[in-house]
């Protein structure tokens, strides 16, 4: 049954919509103490900044709660008022210093009317709202309520190790790109430290000396990269050829989340698309998936039955278009639908791309409903089933790795790759920009290692990192193949040596080797198996630890990770569903968190 609408009440929405506007701009990640219910971050942060209501919510009785909330119209609904609450929360932002006065505006701006019709949509209760503004015992806050799909009542086939492939066997070479964030207002000689959330552009100013400011390849600091820099890139993965394929996991605008349009998201895949296609050639097959940035607002995806301008067919039909040289007809429905697909890529191996949008706690339309979006898990099941029926092997690729989604979207997935641990074999994602995994383990015990989820790290800089690229080398296409990875490289271009050798950057800049995984750890393959006992040396070993560390920020550390900040690093790694990464102490607070992407 329909609910009745109360709307995004007055007080409850400003505060919701000043979360969801100025989120983006100061959210690091994984958010440091944040919990899947908003209650404790709404109080918080009510009571420390007040939002001009001149009163704690928790001096207001439920009773009281609930009147004023069930007596306020919906104020929200007629454009004026959203106008009056969008101008009142960028004032707010500038008066309180969360950025600078323009980017306030421009934020508030830019998400006010996405977010004001997805709460508009989520229709809470009163009693909703009081749970959330004072505490749970004045009523539920259910919008993000547990749900299950469905399995199949088809038995799970046992289990059967896998086996490394005999000397000789082919292997798949498979080219790795993720987190390009190209932006196109990248100034060289632009201020690094900026008082905006990106740095290093024409708008940000310029630096007073010349060897301060932006390079001309990327610079270590809150900046992404040029187009130069990208298209360099993929000149060096081209001549590094031949790619079996290539997996690419979107987020192709920058960080100005700010300041984006529809014209603006469309012409960066377009023309991002095309250089990919352009450099590595028509023989080479591009398996995208959709990252949370190609949207604007950003991490705005509504699930597919939201129509009209508030939907995102915009940017699915021109995915479609663009990658139509790449994916099958009915892998391009799909996408035009909601932004997934699968296809074979070969006889015996399987790809699902997911839009892991649907599982982001940052994806404000889930507010309206958050139970398995899309549909998008319940046909993983069945596509999974399908290749079992069939004897295939299946890889997933996605931008968000599963571990960091809403906690009932990432319990169904981790409960999904355990029945079919004998199919998913390879998980592939990007998003953190930092070079790590998440480890799958059996439900029962929670100490049999299934499956890894291999997360790549960015091609931009940002925050202080190198421009890098992945290459996997998969179990190739033989009669025993298990399609799982057996090694992977990591290639970066140091900016140092790029931007200043000796004293003008380097015309022809080396992407370099920057580590191979089977030679620094020491491992045969990197099967579940080989994985985790990887994370037990990282554990005893404190030599291999740092050596991991270093490796985690693609060769550009600026501070080492001792003690408390190894212990949580390890538990991440340990932690492929999201009940159990809350267990990790950089999500309670911790000062010293592993933490500082902001993605």
């Amino acid at each position: 049954m329909k609910r009745p609408v109360f709307g995004c009440y007055a007080a409850c929405g400003l505060f919701l919509l000043w979360t969801l506007f100025l989120g983006p701009l100061c959210t690091s990640y994984p958010l440091d103490g944040r919990t899947e219910s908003p209650y404790v971050s709404v109080v918080e942060e009510l009571e420390r900044l007040n939002v001009g209501f001149g009163f704690g919510w928790h001096n207001v009785t439920c009773a009281l709660c609930k009147a004023i909330f069930a007596s306020v119209d919906v104020a929200l609904l007629s454009d004026s008022n959203m106008e009056r609450v969008a101008r009142a929360l960028g004032a707010a932002c500038a008066r309180l210093h969360l950025a600078e006065p323009d980017v306030c505006h421009q934020i508030t701006q830019l998400f006010r009317q996405d977010v004001i019709r997805a709460l508009q949509e989520s229709v809470l209760w009163p009693t909703e709202a009081c749970a959330v503004l004072i505490r749970p015992s004045c009523g539920h806050f259910d919008i993000y309520a547990p749900w299950n799909v469905s399995l199949p009542p088809i038995p799970k086939p046992p289990v059967k190790p896998p086996t490394p492939p005999k000397p000789g066997s082919p292997q798949s070479r498979v080219l790795f790109l993720t987190d390009i964030h190209w932006d196109a207002e990248y100034a060289e000689g632009g201020l690094v430290d900026c008082k905006k959330p990106l740095c290093c552009r024409n708008e940000t100013g310029r630096s007073k000396h010349r060897h301060t400011g932006a390079g001309y390849w990327g610079t270590y600091g809150n900046c992404d990269l040029p187009l130069h820099t990208v298209e360099n890139l993929l000149e060096n993965a081209a001549l590094s050829g031949p790619w079996d394929w290539v997996y690419w996991t979107g987020d192709i605008p920058a960080h100005n989340v700010w300041s984006q349009t529809r014209e603006q998201q469309l012409n960066e895949l377009v023309t991002i698309t095309r250089l990919i296609h352009k450099h590595l050639g028509p023989n080479v097959t591009v398996y995208p998936a959709v990252g949370n940035h190609e949207s604007t607002p950003v991490n705005s995806f509504p699930p597919p039955f939201v129509h009209g301008n508030h939907s995102s067919r915009w940017l699915y039909d021109t995915m479609a278009k663009e990658w139509a040289p790449w994916l099958p007809k009915k892998a391009l429905d799909t996408i035009r639908h909601a932004g997934f697909y699968t296809l074979q890529i070969e006889p015996g191996l399987r790809l699902v791309s997911l839009n892991m949008n649907f599982c982001a706690r940052e994806n404000y339309w889930l507010m309206v409903n958050s139970t398995d979006p899309a549909n998008q898990l319940q046909w993983l099941v069945q596509t999974l089933q399908e290749a079992e029926n069939a004897g295939d092997k299946v890889h997933i690729i996605g931008h968000i790795p599963p571990g960091l989604c809403l906690s009932s979207w990432s319990w169904n997935y981790y409960h999904i790759i355990n029945r079919y641990e004998s199919t998913v074999s390879g998980q592939f994602f990007g998003h953190t920009h930092v070079d790590e995994f998440e480890m799958f383990y059996d439900e029962e015990t929670l100490t049999r290692p299934v499956s890894v989820a291999f997360i790549a790290p960015s091609v931009t800089t940002y925050i202080n990192l190198n421009p890098g690229y992945r290459v996997y080398y998969v179990d190739g296409n033989h009669p025993s193949s298990s399609r799982m990875v057996l090694d992977h490289e990591t290639f970066i271009l140091n900016l140092t040596l790029a931007n200043n050798q000796p004293s003008n950057p380097d015309p022809n800049p080396t992407w370099d080797l920057l580590y191979r995984a089977s030679e620094v750890y020491g491992l045969s393959t990197l099967f579940p198996s080989d994985m985790d006992m990887l994370l037990k040396a990282l554990q005893t070993d404190d030599r291999l630890f740092q050596r991991f560390w270093y490796l985690f920020h693609k060769g550009h550390v600026s501070k080492p990770c001792k003690d408390t900040c190894r212990t949580s690093l390890i538990c991440i790694l340990h932690s492929g569903r999201y009940d159990l990464l809350t267990h990790c102490g950089a999500l309670k607070g911790n000062k010293d968190s592993v933490r500082e992407i902001m993605c």
